[in-house]
């Protein structure tokens, strides 16, 4: 594998793992961990990921359980989640935060589906930019004189190989998503 087939892959595979990690945060009918991965706590004076000030786990199938790390932040956490507009009702429990995931009706279910496939769209696009960003880096090398036409066109071949392949990933993804969304 070329250092450019190499840089391609890698930074498709970035935009991947941001997608997954997007999608992870969209709610399912399901209590799920990684629904408060990107919710800040205003704590100590700054803001800092929940992850940093408490462990979150899930306790039921509808129901995350946050525990802090200090007791004394507990209050913090739970106006931390409220603010992060999630569609969540934290209840501090003493020094444990309980937050019940509450039934998704049909229209919920199908606007949070919208989000994923706007999540794929975006991922996608950013694919096709990395497509284009090293085509445009091969035909320059190509009239540079670095790399002979042969070479340019291989390396634009693999170039769409991997975009295409990447594409499908993204949209199995998505997909998976969409399914375990509007399952009830």
């Amino acid at each position: 594998m070329s250092s450019v087939e190499a840089q391609v892959k890698a930074a498709m595979q970035a935009v991947l793992d941001h997608l997954k990690s997007e999608l992870k945060s969209l709610r399912t009918g399901r209590a799920n961990s990684g629904m408060l991965d990107k919710v800040k706590v205003e704590v100590y004076g700054s803001p800092m990921p929940i992850k940093n000030v408490a462990n979150v786990t899930v306790a039921e199938s509808r129901q995350i359980l946050v525990t802090p790390f200090d007791a004394s932040t507990v209050n913090a956490i739970s106006k931390g989640i409220e603010i992060a507009n999630l569609g969540l009702n934290p209840m501090v429990d003493g020094k444990v935060i309980r937050i019940n995931v509450p039934q998704m009706d049909e229209s919920i279910r199908k606007q949070i589906a919208k989000q994923c496939k706007e999540h794929g769209e975006k991922s996608k696009v950013a694919m096709r930019d990395v497509r284009r960003k090293f085509n445009d880096l091969v035909r320059k090398q190509k009239s540079d004189g670095d790399i002979p036409e042969d070479l340019m066109k291989k390396h634009e071949k693999s170039i769409q190989d991997l975009t295409d392949r990447f594409c499908k990933d993204v949209d199995a993804s998505c997909s998976e998503k969409e399914k375990e969304i509007m399952t009830v």
